[in-house]
C-alpha cells in the first residue's frame, strides 16, 4: 500500500468533488455552454525519460464538445501527464481508423456494433495494440503523475479492481498478445451474436479478463493508479 498515493486520491476526490459542485452552479446558470477538447495536444513538457510504452494518451467519446466537469477532468489529466503526447478520437474517426488499419474481418465486425461503448471498448484495443499508449475512459482520472507510475522497462500496465481486472484503463506496447487475444475473441463474439449478456461480456472487462486468464501480468491496484467519476 502506497500512503502517498492513496492519500493524494483522497485529496483529489475532495477537490474534484468540490469542481463538481461549482459546475452545478455554472450550467445552472449557462445551461448550454460547452467547452472543446483537442483532437491532439503535444506534451507540454520535454522528457529525457524514455519508456517502452509509448507516451501517448488516448481517449474517445462520440463529441469533443463536453461539459464543464468533463473538461475539467481533462485539464486535470493533461496537467498529471506532462510530458504525454494527448489524443482525442470522435465516433467516425474510430470507425474511419480501423477501416484504414484492421484486418476486413475485424473491420467486418466493428460495423456491426451499434452501441457506442462496444465500438469504443474494440476501438481501445485495436488501437493499443496497433500503436501502444495509455488508454483511459474520458470520465477517468490519474491520482499520481503518469510519468511515476509507468516504469521505464514496462511494456504493459493492467488495472485491477475490487474483483477483476478492469479495461477503463490500459497502458502497453504495440502487440500485446493479450489485448491480440482479446480482440480475436471480440469478434468472434460479434460472428456468433453472443449479445445476451450485453456489452459487459461481449466486448468489455469480461473479454480482458478471459484473454489475462492465469498469465502472469504487470498491474497496478486502481486506487494507486487510475479511478472514475471524481469530477464528473
Amino acid at each position: 500500500m502506497n500512503i502517498p498515493i492513496l492519500v493524494s486520491n483522497r485529496f483529489i476526490k475532495v477537490f474534484a468533488n468540490i469542481l463538481k459542485a461549482f459546475s452545478y452552479i455554472f450550467h445552472f446558470v449557462f445551461p448550454k455552454k460547452r467547452f472543446t477538447i483537442p483532437f491532439n495536444s503535444k506534451p507540454i513538457v520535454s522528457s529525457k525519460r524514455a519508456t517502452l510504452i509509448p507516451k501517448i494518451i488516448w481517449q474517445t467519446n462520440y463529441t469533443n464538445k463536453v461539459s464543464l466537469p468533463v473538461y475539467l477532468n481533462y485539464l486535470f489529466n493533461r496537467l498529471m501527464s506532462l510530458d504525454y503526447e494527448y489524443n482525442y478520437i470522435s465516433t467516425e474517426a474510430r470507425q474511419e481508423y480501423l477501416k484504414q488499419n484492421a484486418p476486413k474481418n475485424m473491420f467486418k465486425a466493428f460495423e456491426q456494433l451499434t452501441d457506442g461503448a462496444s465500438q469504443a471498448d474494440f476501438w481501445r484495443l485495436f488501437v493499443l495494440n496497433h500503436k501502444g499508449g495509455i488508454y483511459m475512459d474520458i470520465d477517468a482520472h490519474f491520482v499520481w503523475p503518469l510519468s511515476r507510475m509507468i516504469q521505464t522497462e514496462d511494456t504493459e500496465v493492467f488495472l485491477l479492481n475490487k474483483q477483476h481486472f478492469t479495461n477503463y484503463f490500459i497502458a502497453t506496447t504495440a502487440n500485446n498478445p493479450i489485448l491480440n487475444d482479446a480482440i480475436n475473441i471480440i469478434v468472434d463474439n460479434i460472428e456468433n451474436k453472443r449479445i445476451e449478456d450485453g456489452v459487459y461480456a461481449l466486448s468489455g472487462p469480461s473479454v480482458l479478463n478471459t484473454a489475462i486468464g492465469e498469465k502472469k501480468i504487470n498491474y497496478r491496484y486502481y486506487r494507486e493508479t487510475c479511478i472514475q467519476g471524481s469530477f464528473t
